[in-house]
């Protein structure tokens, strides 16, 4: 079958969630989904190489048209590690900070911290590969994703970018969204919202019963499959024995 509908994600574990549903339902039969880092997805994007993609916010107004397709996206409350600078002095002794290339939102939002939050005024410098090794001394540097992850573990001080733009303005922010570039691309891919939200209510529903009750959990996944899904009762069958 052609797979007309070019998709783009983020390869990330914080995505995990959000592509589980999609994976593992029948629209990866019409889609062709491409996964990189945040800002390659952005490129992709707005060099019409993909119709849709979980991009940096901070790309949107870059694009001549955009049309966000659901409420899903990349977002944070409170703090999540997987975004922040680090450093190994206080933050009040950081004379540089290496910006990540992998995402223009964080480090946007890490500029507008570190002026606004913060009150430093430090040399700000875009980062190439393997920058992370020069983050040491009075140079930090702004860490996205699965690598921000592992830093924490090398650098003594962490300032996660989420959690000081809560206690900054006391709202969420808004990390990645789901954009597609055309009116005709919203219609197009329509159900990639669909399929997230099937897996997480029929998850929901499922664990619940499992809790509850127990005993008829592989037929409530079955029909879950068929009917929330649109998966046929074969494949549906055969992914609730395996479960």
């Amino acid at each position: 079958m052609n797979k007309s509908i070019r998709v783009g994600a983020v390869s990330y574990l914080n995505t995990i969630p959000l592509l589980f549903g999609v994976k593992r339902s029948e629209l990866m039969d019409r889609i062709s989904l491409i996964e990189d880092y945040p800002a390659m997805i952005a490129d992709r994007l707005l060099n019409d190489e993909i119709d849709v993609g979980l991009i940096p916010v901070a790309m949107i107004p870059a694009l001549k048209e955009s049309h966000i397709i659901t409420d899903f996206c990349i977002g944070a409350e409170k703090e999540v590690a997987s975004v922040a600078i680090f450093s190994d002095v206080p933050l009040e002794q950081v004379e540089k900070v290496l910006l990540d290339y992998q995402s223009r939102t964080s480090v946007n939002l890490a500029k507008i911290l570190l002026k606004e939050y913060w009150k430093k005024d430090v040399i700000l410098e875009d980062a190439t590969l393997d920058f992370r090794d020069k983050i040491k001394g009075t140079t930090a540097g702004v860490v996205i994703g699965d690598r921000a992850l592992e830093q924490i573990a090398i650098s003594r001080y962490m300032y996660d970018l989420a959690a000081a733009w809560k206690d900054h303005t006391g709202l969420p922010f808004v990390f990645a969204a789901w954009v597609a570039y055309t009116a005709q691309s919203v219609i197009s891919i329509s159900q990639i919202g669909l399929a997230i939200w099937g897996w997480i209510f029929a998850g929901l529903i499922i664990g619940f019963y499992d809790g509850l009750i127990g005993p008829g959990t592989g037929p409530m996944l079955m029909i879950a499959l068929v009917a929330i899904m649109g998966f046929a009762f074969v494949g549906a069958s055969a992914i609730a024995k395996v479960v």
